[in-house]
């Protein structure tokens, strides 16, 4: 996942000059991730997790649901592209570009064997420090979603169902976990 690196610390810039390859490049505190493409299993769950977000984010009006690529910078020595991720509205309408001040409502990344030390180190801690308010790692081997958040020391590892309410005012969107793991694995229609 990420390749061993000489004393070079990458920049977003640096990691967009590298050639289109198939792999995804991710720069976080200037270290270089790399990742091969994914197994169709992961692609499954990115799928079904943004239809599952989709409606409800346009329902309640905050912002718009985006799957990766995306070149998300959170510093110049950081670009991350998570899987799934939820950024909210900027004056009211979806931001036209990346990176033009759009917040993050909610990052969601799918564990793979290649990404499972990115996604629960490296990058969950990126995540925290940038003040993300929530930062799911779904594992469709394990059937769970891991929820972070800026503060936590300890994810909760949830197994039956999630909830996310990104404001007070908000309804709270619920997914059924046994469902959606079950849909996942091509195990229900």
């Amino acid at each position: 996942m990420g390749m061993p690196q000489s004393a070079t610390r990458w920049t977003a810039e640096m990691a967009r000059a590298l050639p289109d390859d198939g792999n995804r490049y991710e720069v976080v505190d200037g270290e270089l991730l790399v990742t091969p493409a994914p197994r169709r299993l992961h692609q499954y769950a990115v799928i079904h997790l943004a239809a599952a977000l989709l409606d409800y984010v346009r329902g309640a009006d905050i912002g718009v649901v985006l799957t990766s690529p995306a070149d998300i910078e959170l510093d110049p020595h950081g670009m991350v592209q998570p899987d799934v991720f939820v950024e909210g509205l900027v004056g009211g309408r979806p931001a036209r570009d990346w990176n033009t001040g759009a917040p993050l409502l909610l990052v969601v990344e799918v564990v793979s064997p290649s990404t499972a030390r990115a996604d629960r180190t490296i990058k969950r801690r990126r995540y925290q420090r940038a003040g993300i308010p929530e930062y799911w790692i779904v594992d469709p081997d394990a059937r769970t979603i891991e929820r972070w958040r800026p503060d936590d020391e300890r994810p909760e590892v949830l197994s039956e169902s999630i909830t996310w309410r990104p404001s007070p005012e908000a309804e709270p969107l619920t997914i059924d976990l046994p469902s959606f793991f079950a849909r996942n694995h091509g195990e229900v229609p």
